[in-house]
């Protein structure tokens, strides 16, 4: 696949974390519908043209949102991506995290990988204080991926998110810069 010339915003060992740009659209929306079986009923990223275009242009253009493709470093494939979304500045300094692995690179530590650079990046150069992902309970890899970055489980919530034509529960897990740092 054709790969973007971006340089990452940070590296790895394996993977480097950089912003998405439209240009990633025929590789992102290939990934996303080889992926439909491991990501139901979890997640739905964009699998069209245009699905993807409004997608990749609220993250580069919204500024409460920043998005972030993990791409092996030896190949440049997208391995997968994370976002952060809802950044709220002032006194929060907090943004909410979702991802998804490409079924290409799930299982192979890519993304926990890519997921401590992003937290990395949150902390330093975004300066943000707080970061949250809402996970549902039956997710096992999510969760997984949430506890071994260190998040801590901080709660349930009924009825949460709307996903897949319902309100489904979620857990709530948080870490902060200070338990990044005391980690």
């Amino acid at each position: 696949m054709s790969h973007s010339t971006t340089r990452h915003l940070a590296e790895g060992p394996r993977v480097g974390i950089r912003s998405f740009t439209l240009e990633d659209g025929p590789e992102f929306t290939a990934r996303a519908r080889e992926s439909k079986a491991l990501h139901r009923p979890w997640l739905f990223p964009p699998d069209n043209d245009e699905a993807y275009a409004g997608y990749a242009g609220s993250l580069i253009e919204d500024p409460a949102r920043q998005g972030f493709l993990v791409c092996e470093k030896d190949t440049g494939d997208i391995a997968g991506f994370i976002n952060i979304n809802n950044i709220v500045r002032g006194g929060f300094q907090c943004g909410a995290l979702g991802y998804g692995a490409f079924a290409h690179a799930a299982g192979r530590g890519l993304m926990r990988e890519g997921l401590g650079l992003v937290i990395g990046y949150a902390f330093g150069p975004l300066g943000l204080h707080r970061l949250e992902i809402n996970v549902q309970p039956g997710n096992v890899a999510s969760v997984a991926l949430a506890r071994g970055a260190g998040f801590r489980l901080e709660g349930f919530s009924p009825d949460m998110i709307f996903v897949d034509g319902a309100w489904r529960d979620h857990e709530r897990w948080a870490i902060t810069a200070e338990m990044r740092s005391a980690g």
